[in-house]
């Protein structure tokens, strides 16, 4: 909702709240016109009113906070992952640019990938790009962009 649609609720507002006796919409729209409103914006601040007035009950939809999960690295995820790495892809969890399923998933094909030797934070970030890339229901481009070009401060701006 605009600035405007609440200026207008409040001048309803206090319109009803005040000695003045409008018998109907139609004289505090006219009011409101008069003020240099436009018809959409006094809609739109009568139909949020309405909205609110008789839905009561119903709680405002806030915007839920989620804390980030922690993982731990078991002994055979330390032994195939370089410690760059895995602070690597704890900066990308936790920061919001991979999904902890997606994590997973790079630690699991990391740790595939390294029986001999660990996997360095080069091997990490080109896993992470192609997995990243097998996602299909996100678009990460830019991340891509970002991970391979070194500039992981954009990535959270």
């Amino acid at each position: 909702m605009n600035e405007r649609v609440l200026i207008i609720v409040g001048i309803i507002a206090q319109y009803f709240m005040s000695e003045d006796d409008f018998s109907n919409e139609h004289e505090i729209v006219e009011e409101l016109l008069g003020a240099g409103f436009k018809e959409d914006e006094i809609s739109e601040a009568f139909v949020w009113m309405e909205k609110i007035t008789l839905n009561p009950d119903q709680p405002q939809q806030s915007p839920k906070i989620k804390a980030p999960s922690m993982r731990l690295f078991s002994p055979e995820e330390q032994d195939g992952l370089s410690v760059a790495a895995q602070d690597f892809l704890l900066k990308l969890r936790l920061g919001g640019i991979i999904s902890p399923e997606i994590e997973e998933e790079i630690i699991i094909k990391a740790c595939q990938a390294a029986e001999e030797q660990q996997c360095n934070l080069t091997e990490v970030k080109s896993l992470t790009v192609l997995t990243m890339f097998a996602d299909l229901q996100k678009d990460h481009s830019r991340e891509i962009d970002c991970i391979i070009g070194n500039k992981l401060e954009k990535l959270y701006n």
